[in-house]
């Protein structure tokens, strides 16, 4: 049930970077491996933010082609990508929340994020007041929805959360919600959630974004 990646993430470099992965783009596999790798190098380099945004913003956009992917994770970027998840700075956890949902329709970087409580670090950002977050968490979910992993992302307080957001104002939250609710849950969890939900007490405390 994966999903397509997210939209691609502007910055104020992304015509020229862009442009330098075109020129890679019919270049030997050592040097698109070299090229991300000098991305990655820079990320940990510099001091200045608004160049780690504009490194992350790029290897997410980066992550939309499956030739990278095996590059992405020798270069450990969903362990990167993981770690912006708990940062102060929203646009770190916007990028990196977008990676992942790239990511996340890699079965060798689903796996990575599963191992490292992905599921967890992810659901704590539907809370995010920032709508593409969300939407890029709820996207992530519904990627890493396998057997073994249903049970956790279909539990109670999530499915009502997606209950909740299924009937937001934002068109594109309220549909995506209507997707997961389809095609990651049973009727009776959803059946059961709705029941939870009845009473002024009992709806969790997971707000809509702004």
């Amino acid at each position: 049930m994966s999903r397509g990646p997210i939209r691609e993430m502007k910055t104020t470099s992304e015509s020229a970077m862009n442009g330098q992965m075109k020129r890679n783009e019919s270049a030997e596999a050592p040097e698109r491996f070299e090229y991300l790798q000098t991305l990655v190098t820079e990320f940990q380099d510099t001091d200045s933010e608004e160049a780690k945004e504009q490194v992350l913003a790029n290897l997410a956009n980066f992550a939309y082609d499956p030739k990278n992917m095996e590059y992405l994770r020798e270069l450990q970027v969903p362990d990167l990508f993981l770690d912006m998840l708990t940062e102060e700075n929203e646009n770190f956890v916007e990028f990196g929340m977008g990676g992942l949902c790239n990511l996340s329709m890699d079965p060798g970087c689903r796996d990575i994020i599963l191992e490292n409580d992905g599921i967890s670090l992810i659901t704590n950002h539907l809370s995010n007041r920032r709508e593409e977050t969300v939407l890029s968490a709820v996207t992530t979910l519904m990627n890493l929805t396998t057997p073994a992993t249903c049970s956790q992302i279909t539990e109670p307080g999530i499915v009502q959360c997606m209950l909740r957001f299924s009937l937001a104002e934002s068109p594109r939250l309220r549909n995506l919600a209507s997707v997961f609710l389809q095609d990651c849950c049973s009727q009776e969890q959803v059946r059961q959630a709705e029941l939870q939900m009845q009473g002024v007490q009992t709806a969790i405390g997971i707000p809509l974004p702004e």
